[in-house]
């Protein structure tokens, strides 16, 4: 089945009791036996829940995996993927990474005898060198974040052991436009709070994998630390993704549309969007990812007094952490989301206080880039500059591109 199909239809079979169309919220702790052992397949809802179980079943089939784990939170799957290691293990983990991951393994996971090392993917050499005996992990982000590098699986997966996992945070591109699995990965690793649920009101992680023993591990992690997902939640996340391919295609081209009035913009200093020509990993995007994602980073010129301003200014962007609603959101990770890396290990990654990060929403296109334009132009004194002569005015209709990125096909 394609996977517009797979994302209504896989494990969202019609209730056995009632006939229900839509899989329901069990909400239910315990189950009662007809003896001691004699079950319908569930005793405990930590352990397995019928709601839990149709959502596992729908994104193991989006990600094309033979498993899917949900947990309570991306940060839950990601401690549960983190017990698979031992004292004494290593990681590689790419340095442009999720500040909320940092912390984990340089908080947490070393307090356990557990150590790090994080190196920019996108250097095969520099990879190599931070390569140990202990390593038993390298950890991926791709796009990386907020930096939107692009990390090639295939070759990171030529450089694992047979004692070596490839964990792949797939949650910036969605299974819609990337598949690790496909490209060698071990695990793949989603926040399902971001696009996967899609509406920003639930909560919720995923780790999907081929590998049996995998899996039986990573369930035995998710009873045994107690990081599982509610029968609610994974009925808002079940529902979410069944309009996974439709809000992707819209993400995709609102970003594309935003990414290029910005790279317009001589106030602008940066624009970094996959989806853009001058991408410098263009080929690779193309090689390895069937879209360009919803996600666009910027840097103003001007002092980071600009860049606060402007986040305050946008009315349709709001100002909050996260990313892949429905709805737009600006965000300035060197005081938010990344805000727990030291400033000068920040820095060195390219996380200047200028930096803003957009989730570029499903809103207008035409909406959404007067909202910006009009955030630049009313902090543009910060920047020492007057009002530009933009070459595309976003109130023209052929202003807004008609198609996706530039190269990235529809999956």
């Amino acid at each position: 089945m394609d996977f517009a199909t797979r994302a209504i239809h896989a494990g969202q079979d019609a209730d056995p009791a009632t006939g229900a169309t839509i899989v329901p919220i069990y909400a239910t702790s315990t189950y009662t036996q007809a003896a001691v052992g004699e079950h319908k397949g569930f005793d405990y809802s930590r352990v397995a829940n019928p709601t839990r179980s149709a959502l596992e079943t729908q994104l193991a089939a989006l990600e094309e995996a033979a498993h899917c784990v949900a947990f309570a939170s991306g940060l839950g799957a990601e401690t549960a993927i983190a017990g698979l290691l031992s004292a004494g293990d290593h990681v590689v983990v790419s340095d442009d990474t999720y500040g909320g991951t940092y912390r984990l393994f340089t908080r947490v996971l070393e307090r356990f005898g557990i150590t790090s090392t994080f190196v920019d993917m996108t250097d095969l050499a520099a990879v190599r060198a931070a390569t140990t005996p202990a390593t038993k992990m390298f950890w991926i982000e791709t796009p990386t974040n907020p930096m939107l590098r692009i990390i090639d699986i295939t070759a990171m997966a030529g450089l694992a052991a047979p004692n070596r996992l490839v964990v792949v945070d797939n949650t910036f591109c969605t299974p819609y436009f990337q598949s690790p699995l496909a490209l060698g990965a071990h695990i793949v690793i989603h926040s399902t709070t971001k696009y996967i649920g899609g509406h920003s009101d639930a909560i919720g992680g995923a780790a999907m994998t081929n590998d049996d023993a995998i899996a039986e591990n990573l369930r035995f992690l998710g009873k045994t630390l107690g990081a599982v997902l509610s029968p609610f939640e994974a009925f808002l996340i079940s529902r979410g993704a069944k309009t996974l391919a439709l809000r992707m295609q819209e993400h995709e081209r609102n970003a594309f549309a935003v990414a290029t009035f910005l790279s317009e913009r001589d106030d602008v200093a940066e624009t970094i969007y996959p989806g853009l020509a001058t991408h410098p990993q263009r080929e690779l995007v193309r090689a390895q990812m069937r879209g360009s994602g919803g996600i666009v980073s910027m840097r103003l010129r001007g002092p980071e007094s600009r860049a606060l301003e402007f986040a305050k200014r946008t009315r349709l962007f709001s100002l909050a952490e996260s990313l892949g609603g429905v709805e737009s959101l600006i965000n300035h990770p060197a005081r938010m989301t990344h805000g727990s890396i030291p400033k000068e290990e920040r820095e060195r990654r390219g996380i200047t206080d200028g930096l803003l990060r957009l989730s570029v929403g499903i809103e207008s296109a035409r909406d959404l880039i007067a909202d910006l334009r009009q955030a630049l132009d009313a902090t543009l004194a910060f920047a020492g500059a007057s009002a530009p002569n933009a070459s595309a005015d976003p109130r023209r209709p052929d202003a807004i591109p008609a198609t996706q990125s530039e190269g990235a096909p529809t999956a």
